[in-house]
Parts: C-alpha cells; structure tokens; sequence
C-alpha cells in the first residue's frame, strides 16, 4: 500500500472537493484513459483502473471517511487482501454510463455490455440491431455546387446528377438470388459482432464472416454480386433560391442514398458556393462596386451611371469628388433568401487618370497645372504641411542631439 498513488493526486483535486467537483474530475480523466479510446495502451488501463479505484472510494461518502482517517490501509477491509478489482469492486457503472454517452452514442449501452458480462452469448451486446432482412434507411448525402453572383441574386435552376446506390432490381434489395434468402449467421448468432480478447478489457468487432450483417447470402444475386444494392446515375432538378450565399444549404428530403430493401431513402444536402464575381463584392446581402470616373468628371462634377441589380442607375457628383468616395444606394443589393427586403449598393468612386493625351490635352493639362494653387488640392496642400512638421521635428531633435 505504501506505493500507491494518493487518490485525491489521482484525480487532481483538494482534499476537501465536493462530490461535483470529485465526479467531474473523474469524467474528464474516464474520458481520456478508457480503454476503448486507447486500444492496445495497457499504461492507459492501468491508469483509468486507479482512477475508477479512486473514485470508487471518493465518492461514497462512507468510504472516503474511511481513506481519510486511515489511507490505503483502511481499504484493505473494503477491497480485500488482493486490492481493488475493476469487475468485482466497482459500483458506479450508471455514473460511467452516463460520463462516457457523450463519447458512446448509444449511452453507452452495447459498451457496458461487454464490459460488465451482460452480453448474450457468442456475440454478446444488450444493444439491439435490426433485423437482418427488415428495411434500413438510405444514407444522407452531401453534394457541393458552385453559382455565380447572378444565380445567387436572381435565383435559377439547375441540372445536377449524383451516382446513387438503389437496390438491385432483380434481388429486390435481398443481395440473394432468385429461390435463395439470406440465412442468420452462425460466428455471431445474429449479432453482427463478436467479442475478443479477455480479462477486463475486451474488444467488439464486426463480425469477419457476415461483416456486421448478422445473416450470410449462400446463392448470391449475379447482377449486384449479393450486395443488394447497385450504382445507378440520378439526374434532379434543383431550384436556387433568390439570396443565398457562401454556405448555405438547401435540404431535399428523400434524395439521399437509397433505402436499402425497401427502406426509406437519405436526405441530400446540397451546400452552396458562391464564385467571386468581377463586377460586384458581396458582404451579406450588401453588394459593393468600384466605378472608374474620368478625371475631369470628378473635378468638375457631373452624372455618371453606374450598375445595380436592377439595371443601370445615374449618380450625380459635385465638383471635387475624391477618389474612394462612397455612395450608398439603397435596395439595390441582394434580395433576403426569407423574402423580406434587399440589401444596399454601395459605389465607391475611383478617380481615373487620362493617358495617352495627344497634344492638345497635353496643352490644357499643363495650363493646369501651372495656374494651379494650393487651395485647388487640399489633400495634397494637408500632406505637404504635415511632412514639413516632420521634417521640422528632425531637425530640431538633430540640433538637440549636438
């Protein structure tokens, strides 16, 4: 007893925890060291047999009294002169159930069958299957489709095809031939799984001769090789919607993987993305546009047209507009996918530069520019007045260094 571990170290928590504080604890390290997250790691068995030990004893009140006043010693009455035994000692196994469902989908149920010696015979396992030959649900399918801006502001249709399995016309979905059936399987006894290993830990695996069916096929069908099932092409109609955007997904109910033997079929999930667009950007169901204007227009002001969804629209500029201007139209940018108003527009003005001048324009600009005063550019007059400050501060931090 002198070697072992103090059970509070065990689990990371004060002496004086409380029973939330102890079971919390537990579940955080149950979760990490159980041995079905950790096949074949015998450190992480033996680990999660001294957690379970320790709170075996810290979370009844009667013997955690017992361990406090008395150590490893005091367990000796409880546990015996061989220790703690997993399989024989431990009685919280509604407390595990519920720790590790989160990790068990089931709750944990076909888990703590094996676990505990609760399986059936030959396969084992309390959690129940479906019947070999009953119906069984196609699977969900997700298919991803790339738009372009338009479809996603005007809405549109599409053609798509997926390869989908159905079942086999001439099995019906059986995977056996004509005359023949499907036979419950010997290994497992209908299970679909089979028990190895031994001891305290033990591993549930597919059955290797049926494959997790729980029956075999002996006369297997020849046009689906006694699968059941065979690849058939699809072609469906999909309607795109007004508004939708980057990631959203529309649901087709019953066009999913078939159902197999007459089972019902799996939703298909078809997940939008919408291509960059090289006229508008989109954030939201607000669209942005750059509009070039030429350079006199901008500084003398006047109409320009610019587009939107709706066609294009004329904008009116006052004398002096600066490039990166915004203007804000509204409801002219993408409808809602709920049906309830639009988005805006929003045009930003990017003044342009004339090139290529012939000579005549060469002439103007320069009388322009010679004839041009610092209250024609204010910008430019701001940035000149602020770069003589720096320079000024250089200077004087200059004079102050000598």
């Amino acid at each position: 007893m002198a070697g072992k571990q103090d059970y509070y170290e065990l689990l990371g928590v004060a002496r004086d925890a409380s029973a939330d504080q102890i079971k919390k604890a537990y579940r955080k390290l149950a979760m990490k060291y159980h041995p079905d997250q950790n096949q074949g790691n015998t450190e992480a068995e033996e680990k999660f047999k001294s957690i379970s030990e320790a709170y075996e004893v810290l979370s009844d009140a009667k013997k955690r009294q017992q361990y406090d006043q008395y150590g490893h010693e005091g367990m000796k009455s409880t546990f015996g002169p061989g220790g703690f035994d997993f399989s024989r000692d431990f009685t919280h196994v509604s407390d595990l159930q519920d720790i590790l469902g989160s990790i068990f989908g089931d709750g944990g149920g076909g888990m703590f069958s094996d676990f505990f010696g609760g399986g059936g015979g030959g396969g084992g396992g309390g959690r129940r299957r479906q019947s070999a030959d009953g119906p069984r649900q196609g699977a969900d399918l997700r298919f991803d489709l790339d738009v372009d801006l338009e479809e996603a502001v005007f809405g549109s249709e599409r053609e798509i095809t997926l390869p989908l399995n159905v079942d086999c016309g001439d099995c019906k979905g059986t995977g056996a031939a004509s005359g023949s059936g499907r036979e419950t399987c010997k290994q497992c006894g209908g299970h679909g799984h089979v028990l190895s290993g031994g001891g305290f830990f033990q591993v549930r695996q597919a059955c290797p001769i049926c494959r997790g069916e729980g029956a075999v096929i002996t006369k297997p069908c020849k046009e689906c090789g006694g699968a059941g099932r065979v690849k058939q092409r699809k072609r469906l109609t999909l309607k795109i919607p007004k508004g939708i955007e980057t990631g959203s997904r529309l649901r087709l109910s019953g066009k999913g993987e078939g159902g197999g033997r007459g089972g019902p079929a799996g939703d298909l999930y078809v997940i939008m993305n919408v291509r960059e667009h090289e006229l508008f950007e989109r954030s939201g169901d607000d669209l942005y546009c750059r509009v070039p204007v030429p350079f006199e227009v901008a500084a003398l002001g006047g109409e320009i047209a610019v587009p939107t969804v709706d066609g294009m629209a004329k904008l009116k500029l006052s004398p002096g507009t600066e490039t990166g201007k915004t203007f804000r139209l509204r409801n002219k940018g993408v409808p809602s996918v709920d049906g309830y108003g639009r988005g805006d527009l929003h045009v930003q003005i990017v003044a342009e530069v004339p090139v290529k001048l012939n000579g005549h324009q060469k002439k103007v600009m320069k009388e322009l520019l010679e004839n041009g005063k610092d209250a024609n550019y204010p910008s430019r007059s701001k940035f000149q007045k602020t770069a003589d400050r720096f320079f000024e501060r250089k200077k004087a931090l200059e004079k102050n260094a000598k």
